[in-house]
């Protein structure tokens, strides 16, 4: 008991508490969410993705277990979301949030903070919280568009958009330095570590700013508890038995394990009300579910470090 309040103060509560300021300063001085996305996902993260694949040496065989590990997690919770929106009777743009809120998780201005406070001193740990990332966000405009069935973009331009993603750039570029054993120049290197070093923060903080524009009071509805209750509890159930049919062991193991506990995508939102499909359920699903998640991340790093020593 005390090791697993000692996660929650030293690794959840932090996230939660900047989370909380984000939330405070956006209701505050109402900051631009877009310009702040932006600024994550062009230059925040892909310099924090540039410099873990940078500095992580990852064995191909550890490659070949994470890429079939993502291929059943994925899957079976794409099968298991379809399903459970039949069960529940749900009409077609319902179950279109709802499998979304299952399957696209946030690993990115979520996952990759708490890595990087778990595995401090395993750069691996984030590397592999990485390369989910962008597993996720192939899975987001490819599965996560589908559902929600656009009129307004072909499949070329789903994938043009894809490749413009920077955090694409920053994996290969990143891994090709990499491999060569290229050193990168102290000029580019110091104002790198000034972006990496402040990303958590500025991550948390913008996660924080647009859940604060989410409205509580209706959010508790039997769609979104059961959502929430797939995501966070049985999706690492799942996980877990992965791990366990693919023989994956020790930090491994632990990374892949924590990272299916994460909650919603923010995507998950940002689809829905783009294309304006229960944009208000899909943005209620992503703040419960990141509330919760505060205390289920918590029991599940506990009891990684249980099982996978």
């Amino acid at each position: 008991m005390v090791y697993l309040s000692m996660i929650f103060f030293q690794i959840v509560a932090p996230i939660l508490i900047l989370l909380i300021v984000g939330a405070m300063l956006q209701r505050k001085f109402q900051f631009n969410l877009k310009a702040l996305s932006h600024l994550i996902t062009y230059c925040f993260m892909p310099a924090a993705v540039f410099i873990n694949i940078y500095e992580t040496q990852i064995e191909m065989a550890v490659v070949g277990q994470l890429t079939l590990f993502i291929v059943l997690f994925i899957g079976s919770q794409m099968i298991l979301s379809h399903y459970l929106a039949k069960v529940m009777r749900l009409n077609r743009q319902e179950s279109a949030v709802f499998k979304n809120s299952v399957v696209l998780i946030n690993s990115g201005n979520y996952g990759i903070p708490v890595a990087q406070m778990i595995f401090v001193t395993q750069p691996i740990g984030v590397a592999i919280q990485v390369i989910l990332v962008i597993f996720q966000n192939m899975t987001t405009y490819t599965y996560g568009l589908y559902n929600l069935i656009s009129a307004t973009k072909s499949g070329l331009e789903i994938v043009r958009d894809f490749l413009k993603m920077p955090i694409i750039h920053a994996l290969w570029i990143g891994g090709l330095l990499n491999y060569l054993d290229v050193p990168i120049p102290q000029t580019f290197r110091i104002p790198l570590d000034y972006v990496v070093g402040g990303f958590v923060a500025m991550a948390l903080i913008t996660l924080g700013a647009q859940l604060s524009q989410i409205q509580m009071k209706t959010m508790f509805n039997k769609t979104i508890f059961i959502s929430c209750f797939t995501r966070l509890i049985v999706g690492p159930a799942v996980a877990l038995g992965i791990i366990y049919l693919l023989g994956i062991d020790g930090v491994v193991a632990q990374s892949l394990f924590i990272a299916s506990a994460f909650p919603t995508s923010r995507n998950s939102s940002s689809l829905a009300l783009e294309y304006d499909i229960e944009s208000a359920t899909a943005a209620q699903t992503v703040l419960f579910s990141t509330i919760i998640s505060c205390l289920t991340v918590t029991v599940v790093i506990y009891m990684s470090n249980i099982l996978f020593v």
